[in-house]
């Protein structure tokens, strides 16, 4: 079963997600063929659009850096997708991520693939023991070349394909020139501040920076200026030295467990704060069952609010949930 994604319009007027290209339907076509089993193309179009582009939209239009693809896993693969197959009489959904789900007595735990360069967990911490419980990953037990040796033997005609890539409806990759096209109002310049207030600049639309940037500010000081935070309401962009940038601690929401509740009390768990960070050893306090701060031993500088903070008890999920922007 492949989907077929909503995607802008590219160069020459071809309208094509990277993800799902006439190419990549015809090799999934061929394959199937090859093995004897039926194929299904799934129009995921509008589903798509509603659910992931106005959510990437809506989150720079918050000031915010969003996550498309755990907004995908939470709505589209594992739900959308897994409810379609089920409807098909299938028993299980078998994608390729690069994750290990153990059963473990009276529930299934969600592990990192074996091939840490590869792993994908990090994506998947949306899932539960629904999910879980209908869902194979048959290749995260291998590294990847492994899987491209398997499948050259095989002679599958994907065995050397390149990996799919982030933000697979834009055109081109550029997603500042996404938004400009298609939320201009998002990239309306405005002031440069500094913590305390005082205008030192003008930025060319939030979207255009990142939590720790440094370079492209635009403006000079007697030392290095980063990027520290967002002011949507403002339409402000704050800057501040190196000091100022790193936190011990951040809160996070709309928390999925996947054992299905939180843990009782404190506890300690690993926290990862973007895709290809290392995880980071925290203290992690309730707020609420949907909401959590975690305190870490050192300041970190790179927490950016709309990413995901995920949670690990070594090489196991506990959970994840959506870094929250600091009271205005």
């Amino acid at each position: 079963m492949m989907m077929r994604l909503w995607s802008e319009a590219t160069v020459g007027g071809r309208v094509h997600n990277r993800c799902c290209t006439p190419d990549q339907m015809a090799d999934a076509r061929r394959i199937a063929s090859r093995l004897g089993i039926p194929f299904h193309v799934l129009d995921t179009r509008d589903v798509f659009h509603d659910r992931i582009v106005d959510f990437f939209v809506e989150g720079h239009r918050q000031g915010v850096t969003p996550m498309p693809c755990m907004e995908c896993n939470r709505h589209i693969r594992f739900d959308w997708l897994l409810r379609n197959a089920l409807a098909l009489d299938a028993d299980y959904l078998a994608t390729g991520h690069y994750a290990r789900i153990e059963r473990r007595e009276d529930r299934f735990a969600l592990l990192k693939g074996l091939d840490d360069a590869k792993d994908q967990s990090y994506v998947l911490s949306v899932m539960g023991q629904a999910q879980l419980s209908r869902v194979l990953f048959p290749v995260g037990v291998y590294p990847k070349p492994q899987v491209r040796e398997i499948a050259a033997r095989f002679g599958l005609p994907t065995a050397s394909k390149g990996d799919s890539q982030d933000l697979c409806f834009l055109g081109d990759g550029d997603y500042r020139r996404f938004l400009r096209e298609h939320a201009p109002e998002i990239m309306t310049p405005g002031p440069i501040v500094r913590k305390d207030g005082s205008v030192i600049g003008e930025h060319q639309g939030l979207s255009n920076y990142t939590i720790g940037q440094r370079k492209g500010l635009g403006v000079t000081a007697r030392e290095p200026l980063f990027v520290i935070g967002m002011n949507p309401y403002r339409n402000a962009l704050v800057v501040g030295n190196a000091d100022e940038l790193g936190r011990r601690s951040l809160t996070a929401g709309q928390m999925s467990w996947v054992a299905g509740s939180a843990p009782d009390g404190e506890f300690d768990a690993d926290v990862k704060i973007r895709y290809k960070a290392k995880p980071v050893h925290a203290r992690i306090r309730l707020l609420s069952d949907a909401r959590i701060q975690a305190d870490f031993d050192d300041p970190l500088r790179d927490i950016t609010p709309g990413q995901g903070a995920v949670l690990y008890c070594g090489d196991e999920v506990l959970g994840g949930g959506i870094i929250e922007r600091d009271a205005e």
